[in-house]
This record gives structure tokens, sequence and C-alpha cells, in this order.
């Protein structure tokens, strides 16, 4: 929190939570997070406003 005269200035954390399930084919649990990282990290994965959960404000001390 900042100090400005009467007023205070506070940072405000806001945290979306969006969720998508893919199918991955693999040899194994890990292969298949390794596999579905690379394809997110590849942007073949695109999450939409259809796929919201969730919204979360956090205030920082």
């Amino acid at each position: 929190m900042i100090k400005k005269g009467d007023l205070n200035t506070y940072q405000i954390e806001v945290v979306e939570t969006m969720s998508a399930i893919i199918e991955v084919v693999a040899e194994d649990s890990e292969t298949a997070l390794l596999k579905a990282r690379g394809i997110y990290r590849n942007e073949d994965i695109v999450l939409y406003p259809d796929d919201f959960i969730d919204t979360k404000f956090n205030i920082f001390q």
C-alpha cells in the first residue's frame, strides 16, 4: 500500500482461470503432459471466452 495524502494506493492482482480438455496420444502420462505443453507453446491450443471458469482478486499488502 502506498499512502498519498488521505488516499491509499493498493496493488490488486486479477487472475482469470480458463480451461480446456484436449486428447493426446502417448505411451505414458509424462509423455502426454510434455506433448500437451508443446502443443500449447506452439499456440495450437486456443482458449475462448466459453472456456472461462473463474476470476479472483488478490490484494497485496
